[in-house]
This record gives structure tokens, sequence and C-alpha cells, in this order.
């Protein structure tokens, strides 16, 4: 599974990104209002950070619009995806971009259904909101499996970027569930090391070595 991270922090992404696990980003308007800076600016500089995908979201909510800016976002880099919400304007812009070879991103899915539609406009990739549907008491993973079973019925390409990740387990639930990608705040993506075991083993293992007075170097 692809791990993806959700933020528009410059400095943060590029500090991920040096662990070589980072295959894209996701920005979208909330998370860029609360980086701040220059958009246009912030968006060139991630994409030199990070070599894979980069979703950056339209802010038109009529079709005309959302073309215009959804080319002139795929200006600023080769790896700009672009990002279209799940309407029928945002669908219908993401076929006519799709045919013109932008890739896009079609946000805020909360059903199986929704995603079928944008799978059949052609959308490179589906981001469905797993905590938000958690949040209303419904099934997020559940909605993954939903996708994954007919996107593979029917052999879509589209890939499921599960996002609206909350923890740990939500990440690990939806390579279970056949994510393609999960999109993941930066605290998550740094608690993915961590286990209480690992720590106490390592601490064992270099008080062991300490006790033979050696050195590697």
């Amino acid at each position: 599974m692809q791990i993806f991270i959700d933020s528009a922090e410059v400095k943060e992404l590029k500090a991920l990104a040096e662990t070589g696990l980072v295959d894209g980003v996701t920005t979208n308007p909330s998370l860029v209002a609360k980086a701040g800076g220059d958009f246009f600016e912030s968006l060139r500089t991630i994409c030199g950070a990070v070599k894979g995908p980069v979703s950056a979201e339209v802010v038109a909510q009529d079709y005309p619009t959302m073309l215009l800016e959804g080319r002139k976002l795929r200006q600023l880099a080769d790896n700009i995806v672009v990002k279209v919400p799940m309407t029928p304007d945002g669908l219908k812009a993401c076929k006519t971009l799709e045919e013109e070879g932008h890739p896009c991103n079609v946000t805020l899915c909360f059903s199986a259904v929704q995603a079928l539609l944008a799978a059949k406009a052609g959308a490179t990739f589906i981001s469905p909101f797993l905590g938000r549907i958690d949040d209303g008491g419904q099934d997020g993973m559940g909605l993954i499996r939903e996708i994954r079973a007919i996107f593979d019925n029917y052999d879509f390409q589209t890939q499921i970027l599960a996002a609206s990740i909350r923890t740990v387990g939500h990440v690990r639930d939806a390579a279970l569930a056949g994510a393609d990608c999960a999109t993941i705040p930066p605290a998550v993506f740094r608690a993915l090391y961590k286990h209480n075991l690992t720590d106490a083993g390592l601490e064992a293992f270099l008080k062991d070595w300490r006790g033979t007075g050696q050195s590697i170097l």
C-alpha cells in the first residue's frame, strides 16, 4: 500500500520525504489555510521534495472554472494531481481533465456508488473519508471493502486512496481491506514506527552490548 502524507506544511513534508517511505502528498483548502504561505510556491516546493503524486484541490464549484483551475494547477509540476469534489460538476471536470491527460483525485466520497461514478469518470484516485464515516456511526472500513469489490468486479483502474485516517489501526485495516493508498497525518505516520516491545527489545540489546565493552567502529 502506498503511503501519502496529508499535510501542506512544507518543512515537515520535506523531513518526512527524506525517510524514503513517503509515496505522495494530499492537500486540501483547510490544510493550505492552516499552513499559511503562498499557495503556489508551497505546492512547487512540495512537488520538488516528493516525487510521487501531490493532490492540489480546486475551489471552484462549477465545471468551466474547475477546468481552468485544474489546468493551472497542473502547470505547477508534472506530479500534481487535480483534486475535485464528488459533485456532478466535479465528476464532469474529472472526466474532461483525465481525457486531457491530467490525473484527478475525487474527494469527499462517502458511499460505494459515489466511488463507482468516479471510476466511470476515469478518476486516477477516489478518496473515501473513513474517519468522518466512523464519526457518523457507520463502518468506514466496510466502505473500503465494498469499493474494492466493485472495482475488482469491473477491472476499474481507479486507485482507492483511504482518507480521513485517524489512527495506526486505520492504516492497518485499510491495508487489509485492499486500499491502494492511505493518506495520513504526519503524527500517525510517525506512530507507525512505534511498539512498546520494539523499544524494550532494543534497550535490552544495547544494554547487553554495552556490557561487552566492545565497539563496532
